[in-house]
C-alpha cells in the first residue's frame, strides 16, 4: 500500500478560478517587490484550468487593471467591449424595453467587456506560471487538514483508483497532503470545503441566510446576420412567475458567437418547477427566438451562484486561512458580475497573507483581510446593492420597484438593511399545494433535453468509483421527497442525475446517475431536507467547458 506523501508551501490555494489565481499572482508580485522567495501552489479539480469555469460573462476590468495594469499589452482575452445595453420585461408574447436613461447604474455596462471567462482564467494561469507558481490541475482538494489547536493546516487531495465498493483498483494512488502557513479557499459557489469551514467556525453567525441561484447557459454559433458583437441583453419576467426570482442574459461575442442563459433563484416555492425546462421555454419567446434562426448550439453548462450579497457574506477569515471570490459570496447580484470581485478579494487576501508571513506568523487569523475589504471599493459597491436579493424575496413587482428606488433614485444609499432568515431549501412547498407545470417537448432545434445538453458539456466520470452525490439517509428521497414534494431532485437538477424508478417489486427508488453531474451544486443547496451532500469525485472529472 502506498504511503501518503506531503508537500509544504507558504500558501496553498484551492481552486484555479479568477479568485484563486489572482491570489497566487498577487502573492508572487509582493514577494518579487521585496526580493523574497515565497512558495505558492494552486490546486484545480478540473482536468485543466478553466474546465469547470462557467459564467455569463460581462467583466468589469477594474480589478484586473489593479492586478495586471498592462493586461491589454499582454493579450488578455477581453476583446469585445460592450457597446449596447438592453433590458426587457417579458410577458408570454410581448417585450417591453426599458429606456437607457431609466436603467440603474448597476444594469449599465459602459467600459465592460463580454468575455469567455474560461479563456480569461486560462490566461491568468499563464501569468501565474510565468511567476513560477505551481498549478496542479486534475487534483481535487477532498479534505481540510487541521492542526491540534483547530487551525487549518492545509488540504488533502482525493485518492485515485478507488472502486465503487471502496476497494482499491490496481492503479490506486493515495491523495497527497498539501500543508501551508495559510490556505486560501477559492472553490467557487457552494464549495464543499467552504461549506465545512463555515459550519466548523460558525462563520455565518449573525448574518443573513445565504441565498443561491442556478445559472443555465448555452453557447451558439449564429447566422452572421444575427450577430451584434458587444450587445448585452437582460430580461425579467416570463417564463418565470411573479414570485420566482430570476432573469435571463443574452450576450453577443465576436466570431458570430452568442451566449444565452437563465438564472433562477433557488428560493422558488413550487416543486414542479424545472429551471432547465424554464430556460428551454425562454428561448421560444418572440423577442428571443429570431437570434437562433439557422444557428447551431455548441456548448452547454450549469452552475450555482452565491447571491445573498453583503448581508449574507460570512466571516471569510479563520485560523489558518481565508475564503475568496464566490466561495465566500462576493458576487454582486445586482450587477450580475462576480469575476471582478473574485479578483479583488483574492488580491486583498494575498496582501494579508504576505504581510503575515513576512512578520513570521502562520496558522492565525488574517484580520487585515477583513479590515482592508471594508475600506475597499468592493465593499462600497456591495454595500450599495446589499438589499437587492431581499427585495426580490417579496416578489418581482416589489423587487423591481424597490431596486429602481434604491439603485436609481437613492444611488444605493438606502438608510436601512433588510433581514433574510429563510434558507432556500426551506422555501419549497409540498407538491399538493402547488400547481403542476406542463413543459412542452423539446424540438431538438431550439429546445433540447437534458442528456443531449450534458453531452455538450463534455462531462465524464468513471462508472466504477464511489458516487460523489452522497445521501445522509437513503430513505429520505422516497419517503419524504417523493411523497411530499413529488421528487423535486428530478426537476431541479439540470443534468438528469436524479431519476425515480421502480425496482423489480414495483417499489419506488431513487437512481443517481452520477456520471452526468456537471458539478453545479444545485442538489446540495435545494434538497428540501439537506440530505444530499456533494463531495469531490476523482480529480480531473466532471465537465470540460470549452471557453465558457
Amino acid at each position: 500500500m502506498s504511503e501518503r506523501e506531503s508537500m509544504e508551501y507558504d500558501v496553498v490555494i484551492v481552486g484555479a478560478g479568477p479568485g484563486g489565481l489572482s491570489t497566487a499572482i498577487r502573492l508572487k508580485q509582493l514577494a518579487a517587490n521585496k526580493n523574497q522567495e515565497l512558495s505558492v501552489c494552486v490546486l484545480e479539480k478540473g482536468a485543466e484550468v478553466g474546465a469547470h469555469i462557467l459564467s455569463g460573462a460581462v467583466m468589469d476590468p477594474q480589478a484586473l487593471t489593479e492586478l495586471i495594469p498592462d493586461w491589454q499589452e499582454r493579450g488578455a482575452p477581453l476583446n469585445v467591449a460592450v457597446n449596447q445595453d438592453q433590458f426587457l420585461f417579458l410577458s408570454e408574447t410581448k417585450a417591453q424595453s426599458t429606456p437607457h436613461w431609466l436603467l440603474p447604474d448597476c444594469f449599465k455596462n459602459d467600459g465592460n467587456y463580454v468575455v469567455r471567462l474560461g479563456e480569461v482564467t486560462q490566461w491568468l494561469a499563464e501569468q501565474a506560471e510565468a511567476l513560477e507558481i505551481d498549478i496542479f490541475p486534475g487534483f481535487a482538494a477532498a479534505k481540510v487538514l487541521y492542526n491540534d489547536d483547530g487551525s487549518v493546516r492545509g488540504v488533502q487531495t482525493g485518492d485515485m483508483g478507488v472502486a465503487r465498493d471502496g476497494s482499491h483498483k490496481p492503479d490506486y494512488q493515495p491523495g497527497m497532503d498539501l500543508l501551508a502557513k495559510y490556505t486560501i479557499f477559492a472553490e467557487g459557489s457552494r464549495g464543499h470545503l467552504g461549506r465545512e469551514l463555515i459550519e466548523k467556525f460558525q462563520l455565518d453567525a449573525g448574518k443573513n441566510c445565504q441565498s443561491y441561484a442556478i445559472g443555465i447557459k448555452e453557447m451558439w454559433e449564429v447566422d452572421p446576420s444575427q450577430s451584434q458583437p458587444g450587445l448585452v441583453m437582460h430580461t425579467s419576467g416570463w417564463p418565470l412567475d411573479a414570485d420566482t426570482y430570476g432573469g435571463s442574459f443574452l450576450y453577443h461575442l465576436d466570431n458570430n458567437i452568442v451566449v444565452v442563459g437563465l438564472v433562477v433563484g433557488l428560493d422558488y416555492a413550487n416543486p414542479w418547477l424545472s429551471p432547465f425546462e424554464e430556460f428551454q421555454r425562454y428561448k421560444t419567446h418572440p423577442a428571443i427566438k429570431p437570434t437562433f434562426q439557422g444557428a447551431k448550439r455548441i456548448a452547454y453548462g450549469a452552475r450555482s451562484l452565491t447571491a445573498g450579497g453583503l448581508l449574507a457574506l460570512p466571516k471569510f477569515v479563520f485560523p489558518g486561512g481565508a475564503m475568496v471570490g464566490c466561495e465566500a459570496g462576493f458576487l454582486n447580484a445586482s450587477r450580475i458580475k462576480g469575476s471582478h470581485a473574485a479578483i479583488k478579494s483574492g488580491m486583498l487576501a494575498a496582501e494579508a497573507a504576505f504581510a503575515a508571513i513576512e512578520a513570521g506568523r502562520q496558522h492565525d487569523e488574517l484580520a487585515s483581510y477583513t479590515h482592508e475589504f471594508e475600506r475597499s471599493w468592493l465593499y462600497t459597491e456591495l454595500n450599495k446593492a446589499r438589499n437587492f436579493k431581499q427585495w426580490f424575496k417579496k416578489g418581482r413587482t416589489v423587487g423591481a420597484l424597490m431596486t429602481g428606488v434604491e439603485q436609481w433614485l437613492l444611488k444605493g444609499k438606502m438608510p436601512w438593511s433588510l433581514a433574510q432568515h429563510q434558507a432556500d431549501h426551506n422555501a419549497l412547498q409540498p407538491a399538493a399545494l402547488c400547481a403542476p407545470i406542463e413543459y412542452p417537448k423539446p424540438d431538438g432545434v431550439l429546445t433540447f433535453d437534458r442528456l443531449s445538453s450534458v453531452y455538450l458539456s463534455n462531462t465524464n466520470h468513471e462508472e466504477d468509483e464511489p458516487i460523489h452525490l452522497t445521501l445522509k439517509d437513503p430513505t429520505v428521497p422516497v419517503q419524504v421527497n417523493l411523497a411530499q414534494y413529488a421528487g423535486p431532485e428530478s426537476r431541479y437538477c439540470p443534468a438528469g442525475v436524479y431519476e425515480f424508478i421502480q425496482d423489480e417489486t414495483g417499489a419506488d427508488q431513487l437512481q443517481i446517475n452520477a456520471q452526468n453531474c456537471v458539478h453545479c451544486k444545485t442538489c446540495d443547496i435545494k434538497d428540501p431536507k439537506q440530505n444530499i451532500v456533494w463531495v469531490t469525485p476523482q480529480g480531473g472529472e466532471g465537465p470540460v467547458y470549452t471557453g465558457m
